[in-house]
């Protein structure tokens, strides 16, 4: 239920109020979508790792586009912290209109080689947590039959990926697990929505130690904003799935005809290290 008012007159204007979560909401394109709802008018429920950063981010949006911003310090690779997000939010009374399942990371180096507990947590965050807080929220949004959540996924869920196999497998698991429970909510008002980002510039390829693959130093990388324009377009109208960029769009639909041994090569010659 939204929070109501005990004064009447302001009964109305607490129950228009919106409220998105975010997460990954500090940086990259969570920071650029978490900046789109706030222009419009939604409060935000912001979730990263690292207080200082949130509240930095806080204090801009507020400022900035005047809503109500609530910051939640979670670490969500670990299997309780999805979880402790939607007991902190559903402890405030606050009804989440948009779920933007952002937050993401990953591994660069031949599997048997990388290191198996970090590859354990970018499973836990790539999909545990999508799963966690999709399954909490989408609950409530069915039985209010109104709710919009936007999943980021990857062109790389649709590709297989040598040098980055663990973090391709988790995208593709966002993508069907997408496209399974959009059928199954296709007769309510509630829209799910997959964005598909290729190479962008965020901090993803240095946390993931990926700064010197060829497809990240030598390629072309796409402005997060511009990212995050399209996924949000696609979110406000209710689409299924949106592939930003054209040379992603044209890779994706290269894959589907091409053998997918023929596929992977090619990703692995690109994902190697870079020669200049």
């Amino acid at each position: 239920m939204r929070r109501k008012s005990n004064q009447g007159g302001n009964l109305e204007m607490a129950d228009k109020q919106k409220y998105a979560l975010v997460t990954g909401a500090t940086q990259g394109i969570g920071y650029e979508l978490a900046k789109l709802l706030a222009q419009d008018k939604y409060n935000l429920v912001i979730v990263a790792r690292h207080q200082e950063e949130l509240d930095a981010r806080a204090t801009e949006f507020k400022q900035q586009y005047g809503v109500e911003v609530i910051t939640l310090a979670k670490d969500l690779s670990t299997r309780q912290g999805p979880f402790e997000v939607y007991e902190a939010v559903k402890m405030q009374g606050i009804p989440v209109d948009v779920l933007v399942n952002n937050a993401g990371q990953g591994q660069y180096g031949e599997f048997v080689e990388t290191d198996i507990t970090r590859e354990r947590e970018i499973v836990d965050l790539n999909i545990g947590a999508y799963l966690v807080l999709t399954k909490c929220f989408l609950k409530e949004m069915v039985a209010r039959n109104e709710g919009k959540i936007l999943m980021v996924s990857s062109i790389g869920g649709e590709l297989p990926g040598p040098l980055q196999a663990v973090y391709h497998a988790t995208k593709a698991f966002v993508s069907s697990f997408t496209e399974a429970i959009q059928n199954e909510t296709k007769d309510t008002n509630i829209t799910i929505t997959k964005l598909l980002p290729g190479v962008t510039d965020t901090d993803f390829f240095n946390k993931a130690d990926m700064t010197e693959a060829k497809i990240v130093k030598e390629g072309s990388k796409a402005d997060p904003a511009e990212v995050a324009k399209d996924g949000y377009a696609a979110l406000m109208t209710g689409k299924l799935e949106i592939i930003s960029g054209l040379k992603n769009k044209a890779m994706v639909a290269a894959s589907k005809v091409i053998p997918d041994s023929l596929v992977a090569e090619n990703m692995h010659q690109q994902a190697k290290p870079s020669e200049k």
